[in-house]
């Protein structure tokens, strides 16, 4: 059985007719998970690895998870092709090439994958664009899509960026919409089926439009906890470039709640007017009246020698009404009462009411203004595949290979392609459940190389050959702290039954 991921969109059936011979693969064994379904979901995405001056790609680290094989984990095995032979041309490359090359020339279709890993933060792996219908196809591995650490769906804010250095995007940013893997990753995490095939919607870069924060503001809840969990759905939601939020408090002057009630209600100052609104009347001249439902008053009494004066000072701009004095801004009242003996008691006289409390989820929303610069195969081409092909064959491998050897030595920066070449041979690696892979001499450290495309035929000229498999894990075989192998799942009718139900698929423009 195989199952796969599909991200937005309704995948459709499998080609009609194919080059080659192959296994068939029921759709219905091709289950699909959302990546980026929608033009605007796709928008918010690129416009979050864009923005804020690309700070998301420039801190993005190598995805190291499920890297390291243990040496002892990795033997000698036996992959075993399941049908005929069978390859697919690259883009541009349909029709044989013989031309041949002593120098190497890295393929434009090398790139890296960058998404949000299960820890929050960004990661990369290496990708490469691969031949298809509609120009629109990544290949990488399959735990570079689907994320084993926390088994959630998958990895979000899932984009490929072609020929990446150092935040510079130069074709573009090309936005996962459908992603592709065997069922038995999926449901298993099978090493064996360690590969994922992901569509991609048309590439954006900015337009001369400058990026901006757009405010964003919810409807209101009438709970702080149902604020909180919008919250907490807009901040996780893979879709979206939100930012910045927060929960704010939203007063309602149109509803006046009863006095202590708690939580939902907000305290605030009114004036006489509401005053008169609220309780229709209320005897002043009793200091101690009880304020009716929903409103209350607080009264101060100025006493000592400058109480007349500090009486009229707080009433500037007064109005008499009857035998109140009213402040121009109408939030005071005062009013005075005979004093036995002679004289007057000064009383100043402010107003409360206890408001519906509303909560509304508030903040920033990332905004990128972008322009479309056209499919991803056109813009670099794309390799050919290769499966069930017989092992012992040589291969180059293109990665990004990252991180240190086991005895601490950084010997890549993951800044650059990289290249290795040699043989492919029989492995497996019970340690991931995997026992027909192929492996290849190789000084690539794991972080980043994870997804390095491994080329057969390749032709140095026009920098094309077919994909004949993807680094999942590397490994130090011969026990001296420095990795010297790499592993790749072999490809075989299976791995081309998975590319089957994704190659046909269009994707589209996402502006």
């Amino acid at each position: 059985m195989k199952r796969t991921f599909v991200v937005g969109g309704i995948s459709a059936g499998l080609l009609a007719s194919a080059l080659v011979s192959s296994p068939a693969q029921a759709a219905d064994e091709v289950p699909s998970v959302i990546l980026a379904n929608t033009n605007l979901a796709a928008q918010q995405v690129a416009a979050f690895w864009y923005g804020e001056g690309k700070a998301n790609l420039i801190g993005a680290t190598p995805y190291d998870v499920e890297t390291k094989i243990v040496a002892k984990h990795v033997s000698t095995g036996g992959p075993a092709a399941d049908s005929k032979p069978g390859v697919i041309p690259a883009i541009g490359d349909e029709k044989k090439s013989t031309s041949k090359s002593k120098n190497v020339n890295l393929p434009k279709t090398s790139g890296k994958v960058f998404f949000i890993g299960s820890d929050g933060s960004p990661h990369w792996c290496t990708g490469t664009s691969l031949q298809s219908q509609y120009r629109n196809l990544v290949a990488t591995a399959g735990h570079c899509v689907y994320d084993t650490e926390s088994n959630a769906a998958t990895l979000s804010k899932w984009v490929f960026i072609p020929g990446y250095y150092q935040g510079k995007t130069p074709w573009g940013i090309y936005v996962g919409k459908q992603g592709f893997t065997h069922y038995d990753f999926d449901v298993y995490e099978d090493g064996d089926r360690d590969y994922a095939f992901v569509t991609v919607y048309n590439g954006v870069v900015p337009s001369a439009s400058p990026v901006f924060d757009k405010d964003y503001e919810s409807k209101p809840y009438k709970t702080k906890a149902e604020a909180e969990k919008e919250k907490a759905k807009l901040a996780a939601d893979k879709t979206t470039g939100w930012s910045w939020l927060k929960v704010e408090e939203v007063v309602d002057y149109h509803q006046v709640k009863p006095v202590g009630t708690p939580e939902t209600t907000k305290v605030e100052g009114i004036t006489w007017d509401a005053w008169h609104e609220f309780n229709k009347y209320t005897d002043t001249d009793e200091i101690n009246n009880p304020s009716a439902p929903g409103t209350g008053y607080t009264t101060q009494e100025l006493t000592g020698p400058t109480a007349q004066t500090q009486w009229r000072n707080a009433l500037p701009g007064t109005n008499f009404e009857g035998q109140f004095y009213l402040s121009s801004d109408k939030k005071k009242l005062g009013y005075t009462l005979p004093k036995q003996g002679g004289g007057y008691r000064y009383f100043l006289r402010s107003f409360w009411a206890n408001y519906d409390l509303d909560y509304k989820v508030v903040g920033k929303v990332l905004t990128v203004a972008l322009k479309d610069v056209g499919r991803l195969g056109d813009n670099v081409g794309g390799q050919g595949l290769a499966y069930n092909q017989k092992v012992g064959k040589p291969v180059f491998v293109f990665g990004y290979p990252s991180g240190s050897h086991p005895d601490g030595n950084y010997a890549f920066s993951g800044k650059t392609l990289k290249w290795a070449y040699g043989k492919t041979f029989a492995a497996s690696a019970s340690a991931i459940k995997a026992e027909e892979l192929i492996g290849i001499k190789s000084s690539f450290t794991g972080e980043g190389a994870i997804g390095s495309s491994w080329l057969l035929n390749y032709k140095s000229a026009r920098r094309l050959g077919y994909l004949n498999g993807v680094t999942i894990g590397v490994s130090d075989t011969d026990g001296n702290n420095r990795y010297d192998t790499s592993v790749s799942p072999y490809f075989d009718g299976e791995t081309y039954g998975v590319y089957s139900a994704a190659k046909n698929l269009w994707s589209g423009k996402i502006v």
